[in-house]
């Protein structure tokens, strides 16, 4: 039997720019996770002014498309068939799964499931925004709410709805949904984004830790977040450590939240008196820097896979780079 293939990187990061994209284009904010067939995290970006949480949920998402190998609506519907304890017991056994939303969606090569893709944020949403053009909301003749439609044009799949009825969604936005309404332009190609700085720069701080990485034969997990700890983008490199897509957002936050190296904090506190005061896990070894501008704390960069020693150092020559 071959074994379980996770997407690799690259097609991760194509995927989730189309998204953004189609995401952009409608005026959504919110950030698009990509998980490996094994469950392990690939990358994840959240658009400018994304919201917190919103990048959680979509890797939760993600996370069951890709494991269970349905579209997570599917699964949503069969934990409502379920009775309580079973559905209790599959969050126990599968903790990714804490969000077991719809709109996540398998990604296919050819027959084979390689991974899973999901949105979710600030305005990601199956409702029908106010002020959109009604006709980048149409899809096929019909209504394509704005979450699965960028997921599905992410994809290049033909649109289908994942949360239920989208002409009573349509409705109770804009009035019923005309007899004679056009194709559409819910597919049409979307320009690309030009509107996210914030996660602009921290895709360069991303690729420079992959870049340092590479001349030094690692393979790491890279995560940027912002001053509160939430993720901006985070990155596995093809084969790294699974246990580091863990990691290095903790390192990350702890670094962002305390504006200090990770492993400076480990000398002030316990990591149990953390894990007590702090609604985020943060790891205090070494590995994860301040990401500053001038004398402001803007967020953290966390790297893990490597040693410790080495993962720190690769954060800060992804630092020295990415001014």
């Amino acid at each position: 039997m071959p074994e379980t293939r996770d997407l690799p990187l690259a097609d991760a990061r194509a995927l989730i720019a189309r998204a953004i994209d189609k995401a952009e284009q409608l005026g959504l904010r919110g950030g698009i996770a990509v998980v490996g067939a094994t469950g392990a995290l690939v990358s994840t970006s959240r658009m400018d002014r994304g919201g917190a949480g919103g990048m959680a949920r979509a890797r939760s998402k993600a996370w069951i498309s890709a494991t269970q190998q349905i579209p997570s609506a599917e699964h949503l519907g069969r934990m409502n068939f379920v009775s309580a304890p079973v559905e209790k017991g599959f969050v126990l056994c599968s903790p990714e799964a804490a969000f077991p939303g719809a709109g996540g969606m398998p990604v296919l090569d050819g027959d084979e499931v390689v991974g899973g893709i999901a949105a979710s944020g600030a305005t990601v949403s199956p409702f029908f925004p106010a002020g959109v053009e009604q006709q980048r909301m149409i899809a096929d003749g019909r209504p394509a709410n704005p979450e699965d439609l960028l997921i599905h044009y992410a994809l290049r799949l033909p649109y289908a709805g994942q949360h239920g009825d989208d002409d009573a969604r349509w409705a109770r936005s804009f009035g019923p949904f005309p007899d004679d309404a056009p194709a559409g332009l819910g597919m049409a190609e979307a320009p690309r984004a030009a509107l996210q700085t914030e996660l602009d720069a921290a895709i360069r701080l991303a690729d420079a830790a992959l870049a340092a990485a590479d001349r030094l034969g690692a393979r790491i997990s890279v995560a940027v977040v912002d001053r509160r700890g939430d993720p901006i983008q985070q990155d596995s490199t093809d084969g790294a450590a699974t246990a580091a897509s863990f990691l290095a957002p903790a390192l990350a936050a702890a670094a962002a939240t305390f504006e200090l190296a990770s492993e400076a904090i480990g000398a002030r506190w316990t990591e149990g008196a953390l894990a007590r005061l702090l609604p985020f896990p943060v790891a205090t070894v070494a590995g994860g820097l301040p990401w500053t501008d001038g004398d402001r704390v803007r967020g953290g960069l966390g790297v893990a896979g490597p040693d410790p020693l080495l993962a720190a150092e690769i954060a800060r020559a992804a630092l020295a780079d990415a001014r």
